[in-house]
């Protein structure tokens, strides 16, 4: 059982979640759960799950997962300008 657990919750369109959700299953996906959920009002929520036996790896995952996730977003944006 995990000692240390967070989630990372991010909201908008799903078929940039779906792209996000991509980018981070080559990591080192057992250390968290992502999964996309629909909401009402068309937009999806993307959200991520960390658990882990200590604060230090469960911040290093997360470290992990904000720094592809922002590079992601990043090349996301660049395409749509």
């Amino acid at each position: 059982m995990a000692d240390v657990e967070t989630e990372i919750i991010w909201t908008g369109d799903k078929s940039r979640a779906e792209a996000l959700l991509s980018s981070i299953k080559p990591d080192d996906s057992g250390f968290f759960v992502a999964e996309i959920l629909e909401q009402d009002n068309g937009n999806s929520i993307l959200r991520i799950e960390v658990k882990g036996d200590n604060l230090r790896s469960v911040r290093a995952t997360v470290d992990d997962l904000l720094a592809c996730l922002s590079a992601a977003e990043s090349s996301l944006n660049a395409l749509n300008e």
